[in-house]
């Protein structure tokens, strides 16, 4: 049986008896999770290997933890995660209070030791600027070092990339990036690339927004840069797109059995990308986009039909 993401939401919100879903097939779904394979993929600069699905925070935790009940409801999802084997959590200082709720958070689990935290120098002007957010940041999130810091959105880059290539010289930092989502800095970001080593990029990607595929991806792999994929459902778009039509049967063939998990393993097929960072703070959405990241992927030919099948339908 193929289920939506919206029957997925429903059955969060305990709508499952209406599904025919009980308790211990939920259980079972859980446990398949933790016991499948999990897709790692390789850190081009290091060879480390981390899970290829992780978790955003942009719009989802921006005003978290307002209530004791929406506290809850992160800190269920953010737990979640990492037990079902999620290591890389995306945040920012411009995201609200998402950093500073991913480390709160972190802290009450007691989970930091599993995440591989990622976030970025955010809207700073000048080299001090950058250092203190930079400073702000570990404290929120990592005390002792930070895996991943980004310059966020091409923001004064040659200043704070070399903020970043200090903190990363002392220790403070593991990896360094640069961060976009949005074609029209795809050509700056290029220049960038081919001028700068860097050990990771973000940038907007999905089967309906692909036009990453042009230079950026073959650059990426050309430049041994891992690649975060923000938007990888087309901020929405793909599931309004897909509406209640059943997944086709070449789901089977990736083990995918809603769209959710479709659109991540159709992203993760593609070698260049290292890890999509889905943003969520449901904890239904949270298990449906983690199994997208056990099992098989598609190969090229599988990719340019499932591609092919979502051009085809209406937008």
């Amino acid at each position: 049986m193929s289920i939506s993401r919206r029957d997925l939401l429903r059955l969060g919100a305990g709508a499952g008896a209406a599904m025919m879903w009980s308790r211990d097939a939920v259980a079972l779904t859980l446990d398949g999770i933790r016991n499948a394979a999990p897709i790692l993929k390789k850190i081009p600069s290091s060879g480390e290997m981390i899970p290829a699905v992780g978790l955003g925070t942009s719009a989802t935790f921006q005003a978290a933890a307002r209530t004791p009940a929406e506290h809850a409801k992160l800190r269920a999802v953010m737990k979640l995660f990492t037990d079902l084997g999620g290591a890389v959590i995306d945040t920012a200082p411009s995201y609200g209070t998402s950093e500073e709720t991913v480390g709160m958070l972190a802290r009450e689990i007691g989970n930091a030791d599993k995440i591989f935290v990622a976030t970025k120098i955010s809207g700073a002007t000048g080299r001090d600027a950058g250092i203190a957010q930079l400073e702000r940041s570990i404290e929120r999130l990592k005390p002792g070092n930070i895996d991943l810091n980004q310059v966020h959105n091409l923001g004064d880059w040659q200043t704070q990339l070399a903020v970043l290539r200090d903190a990363k010289k002392d220790r403070k930092i593991r990896y360094l990036g640069i961060t976009t989502s949005s074609d029209r800095q795809y050509a700056d970001l290029e220049q960038i690339m081919r001028a700068e080593q860097l050990d990771f990029i973000q940038l907007d990607y999905a089967i309906d927004n692909r036009n990453a595929e042009e230079r950026l991806l073959p650059l990426a792999l050309e430049r041994g840069a891992g690649v975060l994929v923000n938007g990888p459902f087309g901020r929405t778009r793909l599931f309004r797109r897909v509406g209640d039509r059943p997944v086709p049967d070449w789901g089977k063939e990736i083990g995918a059995t809603t769209w959710a998990q479709v659109f991540l393993k159709w992203l993760l097929g593609n070698p260049a990308i290292t890890v999509v960072i889905p943003a969520t703070s449901d904890a239904a959405h949270m298990r449906d986009n983690m199994a997208g990241g056990v099992g098989v992927l598609p190969d090229a030919a599988l990719r340019r039909r499932i591609a092919d099948y979502i051009d085809a339908l209406p937008t």
